[in-house]
């Protein structure tokens, strides 16, 4: 049977990562509604040797690598390394789970890679995405899945959903239900891009 490697980029504390391993390592699907394949997760990749993530890999059991980006001289270089170990893996998809960097061509252009973005882009770009819906006049905030390109969230976007911004709610509130729709719409969005439908069994 056909495996699916998946590589998980993250920075941080791996929530979105772990909802994905828990959701598509070693799990059979159905791919193009004629055959069965098995995903796996064969590494997560952090560049943040401090990274909650990193633990949360170890009691999974996912093996997880480190390259830390300060240990290059620039952007590229770093995409460099990035890319070599990647490919390594020989992943059919890149998904990156809280990755804060901006990848450059050297790696967009021979990796096929998406993200997950805590708004309803192109509104909101960057790092402080929840907290800038939340201080907006917006009615609605949301989650974006995308391809990746060398620009900021700039890529074509591949889900979104939405949630209502509720009055008096508190920010810690607001931010809870934006992640509990990253979990619900982050795996929709790698089925989407797979073809894959119809989860056979968990392994």
């Amino acid at each position: 049977m056909r495996k699916i490697n998946l590589v998980i980029l993250f920075s941080g504390n791996g929530s979105n990562m772990q909802n994905i391993i828990q959701s598509f390592h070693n799990k059979e699907f159905v791919q193009d509604s004629k055959k069965n394949v098995i995903t796996n997760i064969t590494s997560c990749v952090s560049n943040n040797p401090d990274a909650y993530g990193v633990f949360r890999c170890r009691e999974l059991g996912i093996k997880c690598e480190i390259l830390p980006h300060k240990d290059f001289k620039n952007r590229e270089e770093f995409d460099k390394a990035l890319l070599g170990l990647v490919q390594r893996y020989s992943p059919d998809l890149v998904i990156l789970a809280g990755f804060m960097r901006i990848l450059t061509p050297v790696f967009t252009s021979q990796i096929k890679c998406i993200n997950i973005h805590p708004s309803l882009l192109p509104q909101h770009k960057g790092a402080n995405a929840i907290k800038d819906t939340y201080d907006s006049d917006d009615e609605q905030g949301g989650v974006s899945v995308h391809w990746v390109n060398d620009v900021l969230d700039g890529g074509e976007i591949i889900l979104q959903d939405s949630i209502p911004k509720i009055s008096g709610e508190s920010f810690e509130s607001f931010e809870k239900r934006i992640h509990s729709l990253e979990y619900s719409l982050y795996p929709q969005a790698i089925l989407q891009v797979l073809n894959l439908t119809s989860v056979i069994k968990n392994g």
